[in-house]
């Protein structure tokens, strides 16, 4: 299984990038998105783009870093939430939300760490409407405690970005009894839109982006099975995971028709952050191929590029990265399986959601 894994980050690090009208190889811009970053704090931040950039050639930069979402769409007004967004790839998504002129709730399980991260962004953005806010995907009471404070304090909720995830973790459980990687990745983000939705229909147009992974075409849903309590591995736990962000993303888009709330899944690239935590062999891997894996900046992009790109609202339901829409595995939108996993997903929250 090991094997097969590093197979699939050395093969990713070679995909070809194919740019559209909202996104286009980074080598063309990251001067000028760094020079307008004076701040001394937000140059700190952007050191692993400016040395990973640094180190590739013109033709790798181009293959490595993806799409970069461009739009001139402002946010003044708007309010966003993104969940884990004390570091990485939540945190430039907030980042740059930031700039934009949204009030962004942070929602971060160490709030020390999310009010650190903010401190940053208010200081880079010069945008003081930088919250944070409690949020343990792990426990839905933490959820629940999380949604009734943000629905009492706002009236509007326009982008919904459900970042937050666990990657390749020995095998454990949430405080509700759920197999980490599902409780985290898929059902404390199902509990979580669920419990923000009306809000979301109240504020429409408004977005929902359910960051995925390209793993989820290996992903299997083993109903009979699907807290992995009789065969444990990381990355298959893992990889189920990811289908059922895409197979939610496919079924929340055909409930939310008419609504005016479109949603998307995205694979953000294979960034350091995420595949170091838990393994020796991913940090080992981590140093080996460093420029090869996407900045947290980078990684972002397609963040972005879903939440604030025009005239995608026909795309709803669809699976995104590199800042183009990207092949959806037949597994992830199987209208069966699908409806069964958002049955068994409330019957396992006990909650209704029709």
């Amino acid at each position: 299984m090991r094997f097969y894994f590093i197979n699939w980050i050395v093969s990713n690090c070679c995909q070809s990038l194919k740019t559209s009208r909202y996104c286009y190889a980074p080598t063309h811009i990251s001067m000028n998105h760094q020079e307008a970053n004076t701040d001394a704090r937000a140059r700190g931040s952007l050191f692993q783009t400016r040395v990973q950039t640094a180190v590739r050639t013109p033709t790798e930069q181009k293959f490595i870093a993806g799409g970069v979402c461009r739009t001139n769409v402002q946010l003044t007004g708007k309010v966003a939430v993104v969940t884990g967004s004390n570091t990485g790839i939540g945190k430039e998504t907030a980042r740059e939300l930031a700039r934009k002129g949204a009030r962004i709730y942070m929602a971060c399980r160490d709030t020390q760490k999310g009010e650190s991260a903010a401190s940053e962004i208010r200081a880079d953005t010069k945008n003081s409407q930088v919250l944070v806010r409690k949020l343990d995907l792990s426990d839905t009471k933490s959820i629940r405690a999380f949604a009734e404070g943000f629905l009492a304090e706002e009236k509007q909720l326009h982008i919904l970005i459900n970042n937050a995830g666990v990657f390749m973790c020995p095998y454990s459980k949430t405080a509700d009894g759920f197999e980490t990687h599902l409780g985290v990745n898929h059902l404390g983000h199902f509990l979580l839109t669920h419990l923000l939705l009306e809000r979301l229909k109240e504020s429409a147009p408004a977005r929902v982006v359910n960051v995925s992974s390209v793993v989820h075409h290996v992903g299997k849903i083993s109903f009979h099975d699907l807290q992995s309590e009789k065969n444990y591995s990381p990355f298959f736990a893992y990889s189920r995971s990811k289908l059922a962000n895409v197979l939610f993303t496919h079924e929340l888009a055909k409930r939310l028709q008419g609504t005016g709330v479109t949603t998307y899944a995205v694979h953000p690239g294979i960034v350091h952050t995420e595949v170091t935590r838990y393994s020796f062999l991913m940090h080992l891997l981590w140093k080996l191929f460093y420029p090869f894996f996407k900045s947290a900046w980078e990684g972002a992009q397609t963040n972005l590029y879903c939440a604030l790109a025009e005239g995608l609202e026909p795309l709803s339901g669809k699976y995104f990265r590199d800042c183009k829409r990207a092949w959806m595995s037949p597994k992830g939108r199987n209208n069966k399986t699908a409806e069964r996993l958002w049955d068994v997903s409330c019957e396992l929250l006990g909650i209704q959601w029709k």
